[in-house]
């Protein structure tokens, strides 16, 4: 097995390693993406809408799902797959930039994943508006040689466009919904709609000929739905549709709560993870109670909720007043840019704390990859740039912390380095002013993300593989760097054995 980020900087993908093969597989012409851009975040402006005009997502969805059950969707939305006792499946989140940090993940997951049962897509298929069209170079042509079916969950950015290709593609080319009337008289929801973005004309045509990349019989996955359950083997995997603003509709939350009851195992896969970034988000469900209230009930017997929106890897393993142990898992690292880890302040959360908490890459690694990003962005790169070594160094000073990594003997921690981990919003103890950095924080992870600045590895993305028996599931985080070394042989980040009985 090759060393992972934690044995060795070069299995973290630093120093002058071998670029992977990834790059015979990019299409010639790559859309850059860059969250800057004023037209691409104006396309991009439902969240905003939904936020301060009111979220249509729930009507919208609830007319999906009539629509499937009126051509034959079973009532109950679940897949029953003849999977066997032993089984395996993979998972990836956030996936659909369709550049090189995306297609850096193939080569990994094809050797990781065979013999794989199916694939989940964990939240975010496509980026930036979830057209139709983007398939082709974001979904179909980067798994065309993944010989097994991919369900999904869709993101927020799916739900740009009132999840109408992802409907076409997950959901036996649904026809489009009949539109709605507009609003008459002038208001919060008649602005709205004013506002709302709609597909681009004839978006779509390219469709037909980009599913010929996935057509075997094998390879067709047919969902009932935005939200679904796959029984599978001894386990049900329940997947449920967060919309635009991390939430869950009425009807959908009846829904969970009837097929979240039996004595089966279950895991949930989410759009939005219930446990990030060191906060606890329970997911409400409109009419009252939370997501979590219903993986927590004892009676319902999950144990590990999966999300995908935060683009990197975290696990948090949250024991119970029941003396179960419930497995938190953040897997949004499948390609889309990378989210800061290193401005996660020391964990301390649902009984977690740092001894037990993992992430990817990290926090280390993610200061120093922010770094580099930033000195060039700058053209600061002399005063900005951390070595990995530093960045560990002081990123273990700042959270009081061994570092998952040692830096090489003799790293410092100079004013210059502190300077630079404070700037970056690198992340402390809760008693030295965490509370009051977070709104940085999210400025310098999220505002102003790497987006298609970040071509040249180590991209720290990774992936799912979960091996399930009657007795056990045993959980597996495997990265992609993007160097040809982790991509032959891609490390384990991440492992963990979950009990089912």
């Amino acid at each position: 097995m090759s060393d992972s980020s934690r044995d060795t900087a070069a299995g973290a993908g630093w120093g002058d390693a071998e670029r992977g093969a990834y790059r015979h597989l990019v299409p010639e012409r790559v859309e850059k993406i860059s969250w800057l851009n004023p037209r691409l975040l104006w396309a991009a402006r439902y969240g905003g809408l939904a936020s301060w005009f009111g979220d249509p997502t729930g009507r919208t969805r609830d007319r999906w799902v009539a629509q499937r059950a009126a051509v034959g969707a079973p009532a109950d939305k679940v897949i029953r797959r003849d999977d066997p006792d032993r089984f395996s499946f993979m998972v990836l989140g956030d996936t659909g930039e369709g550049d090189e940090p995306q297609y850096a993940v193939v080569p990994g997951f094809l050797t990781v994943g065979q013999g794989t049962a199916f694939a989940v897509v964990a939240s975010d298929v496509i980026y930036p508006v979830g057209s139709a069209d983007d398939y082709d170079t974001k979904f179909f042509r980067p798994y065309r040689d993944y010989p097994a079916p991919i369900y999904a969950v869709p993101g927020n950015h799916d739900w740009y466009e009132d999840l109408g290709a992802f409907m076409r593609v997950f959901c036996d080319d649904a026809p489009p919904l009949p539109a709605e009337s507009a609003p008459r008289a002038p208001g919060r929801a008649w602005l709205r709609s004013l506002l709302w973005h709609r597909p681009r004309p004839g978006d779509g045509r390219r469709l037909e000929a980009a599913r010929a990349q996935r057509s075997a019989p094998g390879q067709r996955a047919v969902q009932p739905g935005p939200y679904w359950a796959i029984d599978a083997g001894p386990v049900r995997i329940v997947g449920i549709d967060t919309g635009l603003l991390g939430t869950v509709d009425a009807a959908q939350g009846a829904w969970l709560r009837e097929v979240s009851r039996g004595p089966r195992p279950k895991i949930l896969v989410t759009g939005s993870p219930l446990y990030v970034d060191g906060e606890h988000h329970p997911c409400a469900i409109e009419g009252g109670g939370t997501v979590d209230e219903i993986v927590r009930d004892p009676a319902h017997r999950y144990v590990l909720a999966i999300g995908g929106d935060i683009h990197n890897y975290q696990r948090y393993p949250v024991r119970l007043a029941d003396g179960r142990t419930l497995q938190y898992v953040v897997a949004g690292g499948g390609g889309a840019f990378t989210h800061a880890t290193h401005t996660i302040p020391r964990v301390d959360v649902g009984g977690v704390g740092e001894d037990d908490f993992r992430c990817y890459p990290l926090r280390g690694d993610s200061l120093a990859f922010y770094s580099r990003l930033y000195g060039r962005r700058l053209r600061l790169r002399r005063f900005f740039t951390l070595t990995e070594d530093e960045a560990a160094a002081v990123i273990a000073r700042r959270l009081g912390v061994e570092p998952a990594r040692a830096p090489a003997p003799g790293t410092r921690v100079t004013r210059r380095t502190r300077l630079v981990a404070s700037l970056l919003g690198a992340g402390r103890r809760p008693d030295r002013g965490a509370r009051f950095r977070l709104p940085v924080r999210k400025i310098y992870t999220q505002v102003f993300s790497p987006g298609s600045a970040t071509f040249s590895p180590p991209f720290f993305k990774c992936f799912l593989r979960l091996d399930v028996s009657p007795e056990a599931v045993r959980l597996r985080c495997h990265a992609a760097t993007g160097n040809r070394a982790q991509e032959i042989d891609p490390p384990v980040e991440d492992e963990v054995l979950i009990p089912l009985a």
